[in-house]
C-alpha cells in the first residue's frame, strides 16, 4: 500500500512540475512537488527540504528555451497580450510561447 501511495505521489509531482511557463513558476511548482514527495518518502522535515530543493532545481532547469532568451516584448492592444520576436526562427510568439498568427 505504501508503494502505491509513493508511486501515485511521484507521478502527480512529475505532472505538476511541468506546470508554469516561466523559470520562477516552474521552480515553485517543482519545489512544492519535490517537498511533498520527499516528506512522503522520508516522513521528516529533512526529506521535505531535500525533495523541495531537488524539485526546484529540476523545475528551473527544465524551463523552455524561449523563456531564457533575452528578448524585448511588445504589447498587442487588440489581443491584450504581450508577444516577442525570436530571431533564431524568424517568428513571433505570444509570451507563453505559443505562435502568434
Amino acid at each position: 500500500m505504501k508503494t502505491l501511495a509513493i508511486t501515485t505521489l511521484l507521478a502527480t509531482s512529475v505532472a505538476i512540475a511541468g506546470c508554469g511557463t516561466t523559470t520562477t513558476e516552474r521552480a515553485a511548482t517543482g519545489g512544492l512537488a519535490g517537498a511533498a514527495v520527499g516528506a512522503a518518502i522520508d516522513s521528516s522535515v529533512t526529506g521535505a527540504l531535500i525533495g523541495g530543493a531537488a524539485g526546484a532545481a529540476i523545475g528551473a532547469a527544465t524551463t523552455p528555451k524561449y523563456d531564457r532568451a533575452d528578448r524585448r516584448q511588445y504589447y498587442d492592444s487588440r489581443a491584450g497580450r504581450y508577444y516577442f520576436y525570436d530571431s533564431r526562427t524568424g517568428r513571433y510568439y505570444w509570451e507563453d510561447g505559443s505562435p502568434r498568427r
